[in-house]
């Protein structure tokens, strides 16, 4: 028998499991060993076991991604949006109880933009790889146009793309892992300091930027003040501190 009689025969016959590529791979590497070899079965035989690989891999990254979720738990709510008048947990809180599980269980995040359909909006795509080798890159289009709850014009085009990324972001955390988030839960997670809203801090970086002020100078004063290292991580109470700070800093450059 030629060995273009066995690869054919192989075909039709040999794979037996189906679901076990490493028959597959055995009957290539013999075919492999003659040059006379049909390549058009060859080629064939090639995508099967690629087909096969990869429903062995998004049938490995299902069985992590159930694992993973065993192993979470509600979310405290840690940042507050005072336009809703509702608690929400921030993208640092849910990043500190996901990352250490998600991780352990052969799962890595990259986030990335693209072009969006709708109108003055930007997509935000979460590429979710696994060690298996499979990799899903669900997305959500969030609202870009600067636009605040009543419709006026809260913050520059850069501060608005900025504000949908980080939107996105923490939104398509939470839907990736099913992950909810209870409000005064300190299950496993410790009680939180409400903090300031996404759109608060990018209130604080458009008076910066927009009114060149020194944001080197500003943040010792954050942390040598109110004992902050980050915008996102200062408190509800101490917003209006810093607001007006940055009023009277503006004002006093104005008149310089």
């Amino acid at each position: 028998m030629s060995n273009s009689e066995l690869v054919e025969q192989d075909t039709k016959t040999a794979i037996v499991p189906a679901s076990d590529s490493s028959a597959i791979l055995n009957i290539i590497e013999r075919a492999a060993m003659n040059a006379d070899v049909d390549i058009d079965k060859m080629e064939r035989l090639m995508a099967m076991k690629e087909r096969m690989d990869a429903k062995a891999a998004e049938s490995a990254f299902n069985n992590a991604m159930t694992d993973a979720q065993k192993g979470m738990k509600r979310v405290s709510a840690d940042a507050t949006n005072p336009q809703t008048r509702s608690n929400y947990a921030s993208y640092a809180a849910l990043d500190k109880a996901l990352r250490p599980i998600y991780t352990e269980h052969g799962f890595a995040l990259s986030f990335d933009t693209g072009d969006s359909p709708l109108e003055n909006h930007m997509r935000v795509i979460c590429h979710i790889s696994h060690s298996g080798g499979h990799t899903r890159s669900p997305h959500v289009d969030m609202p870009a146009d600067g636009k605040g709850a009543k419709g006026g014009d809260v913050m520059t085009k850069t501060h608005a793309a900025g504000s949908a990324m980080s939107y996105g972001m923490r939104y398509l955390l939470k839907m990736i892992f099913n992950v909810a988030v209870g409000e005064n839960d300190d299950d496993g997670n410790g009680a939180e300091i409400p903090r300031i809203s996404e759109d608060q801090a990018n209130e604080i970086y458009a008076k910066i930027n927009d009114n060149g002020l020194d944001m080197n100078a500003f943040m010792r004063w954050l942390n040598k003040t109110l004992k902050c290292d980050a915008i996102e991580n200062l408190s509800q109470a101490a917003y209006g501190t810093v607001i007006n700070t940055l009023n009277t800093s503006i004002a006093n450059k104005a008149k310089k």
